[in-house]
């Protein structure tokens, strides 16, 4: 497994409901042969997650698809937006921090979605984070893509800083006192108006993103292209490719927005 792979789960231990569901993987133990996987209720398929007891057994087609670039050094920036920080968890884990400067931005409803999903995880995995919520109650008072341009920028006074969170965790201002960008890649993964956006500011800042696209889906192994976008190829033409196989991790700056989704 590698971090921004998923894997393609029968929710329930009956074939009703017939199509699995795709769960990005957010945690992978290598000595235990384990990965760790969150949801969030939303619908059937997760409501018959919550009855599956612990030792009960579910089919799994996984780890799938194409995971994200784990850089060896330089900085990396993660951009999420609510349950898009689960598949960022992975590449955390995977980062070498000795080398790599990590930050983290994260957007979500508010300051009990936040602290919610992410007690056990991001603010407990010391690194940098800046969040932004809706309605204010914690960090930024907006969307997190309005943090992006500060953070992208070859050379910053400071930003918004968040709240130090109950659980912990080491809240940072936006990349501050950072000059050049020359080592800076960018990691997202959330709604995709919110990547879109992080892209579009990427292109601008000529900074390189990946980002994790969401379709549905069905078969999950590529053969029946209901997951299919359109990205530009290096000679700008636009082909379709599947979310499931091909990505879901794409370059952010070779989507086809207007077209995705």
């Amino acid at each position: 497994a590698r971090p921004g792979q998923f894997v393609h789960l029968q929710v329930g231990t009956t074939t009703d409901p017939l199509l699995r569901r795709p769960f990005s993987i957010a945690g992978i133990d290598r000595p235990k042969g384990e990965i760790t996987i969150y949801y969030r209720v939303t619908g059937r398929g997760t409501g018959l997650l919550t009855r599956v007891q612990a030792g009960e057994t579910l089919s799994v087609i996984g780890p799938v698809g194409k995971g994200f670039t784990v850089p060896a050094a330089g900085e990396l920036l993660l951009v999420a937006g609510g349950i898009g920080i689960f598949p960022l968890f992975a590449l955390l884990e995977a980062v070498d921090r000795s080398a790599v400067q990590v930050q983290v931005l994260w957007g979500g409803e508010n300051r009990q979605f936040l602290e919610d999903v992410g007690r056990v995880t991001l603010f407990q995995m010391g690194v940098d984070y800046t969040v932004a919520t809706m309605d204010g109650s914690m960090g930024h008072n907006g969307l997190v893509t309005d943090l992006l341009p500060a953070a992208l920028a070859p050379e910053t006074a400071g930003g918004q800083e968040a709240e130090p969170a109950p659980a912990g965790g080491r809240p940072g201002a936006l990349a501050a006192g950072r000059a050049g960008r020359a080592t800076l890649t960018v990691a997202a993964c959330g709604p995709k108006g919110m990547l879109q956006a992080v892209a579009a500011c990427c292109c601008r800042a000529g900074v390189p993103v990946e980002v994790s696209l969401e379709e549905r889906m069905a078969c999950g192994i590529g053969a029946c292209l209901g997951c299919a976008c359109l990205v530009r190829t290096a000679d700008g033409t636009p082909v379709r490719r599947r979310v499931c196989k091909d990505g879901p991790v794409f370059d952010g700056r070779e989507v086809v927005w207007d077209e995705t989704g």
